[in-house]
């Protein structure tokens, strides 16, 4: 894996901020990643919303740069630590793609281009919890950022906002992703630092 990636100063101070246990201020955006960066041509881009076996929802680009979009200011914190606070981003929210899903399944894996995969209760991806970012400071996504679509759990850690995002799987039970699997948390609140299994 590679673990930090160009653009990445070191520690800042952050004096005023209020940042969870632990966490220290970057104006840098560090690029972490499990693998290499997929480049997703737009026109092969799609977000699905399925319940296991059968597809609930499905989104090209086209479609999926209708929907309504809003402009959020919001901050990052990162299991490795690094903070970075009032990041503007264009998005779409979870609300408006689970708009005309009626489900009783209370989680959900989200899947990338590259089978990343990170598991969500579903409660936390509604009520504005949630959003795919397309942009990211006014310019279209980067791919080194998830570019052309990322998910975006500001919440919790950022391992959750999984990059290069292409949809969600509706489950009845909790189920590890990526990095669950290799013992991170499955929930990852960083105000309670809950980093890892154990935690």
């Amino acid at each position: 894996m590679a673990i930090i990636s160009r653009g990445f100063a070191g520690r800042r101070s952050a004096p005023g901020a209020e940042l969870p246990p632990g966490q220290y201020l970057t104006t840098d955006f560090p690029v972490l990643s499990a693998g290499p960066t997929p480049h997703i041509p737009l026109h092969r881009w799609e977000f699905t919303i399925d319940a296991g076996g059968s597809t609930l929802k499905r989104w090209d680009w086209k479609s999926f740069r209708e929907l309504p979009t809003e402009s959020i200011t919001v901050d990052l914190h990162c299991v490795t630590r690094w903070s970075k606070l009032r990041t503007i981003w264009e998005v779409v929210s979870l609300d408006v793609l689970l708009a005309d899903v009626k489900t009783h399944l209370p989680y959900a894996m989200f899947h990338s281009y590259g089978d990343y995969t990170t598991n969500l209760p579903l409660k936390d991806v509604v009520n504005k919890q949630a959003w795919i970012a397309f942009k990211y400071n006014g310019a279209d996504l980067e791919p080194e950022h998830g570019g052309p679509a990322r998910l975006l759990v500001p919440h919790l850690y950022l391992w959750k906002s999984a990059k290069w995002v292409k949809g969600m799987t509706l489950m009845p039970h909790d189920k590890p992703g990526f990095w669950e699997n290799l013992g991170y948390h499955m929930y990852g609140d960083p105000w309670k630092e809950q980093r890892y299994s154990e935690e």
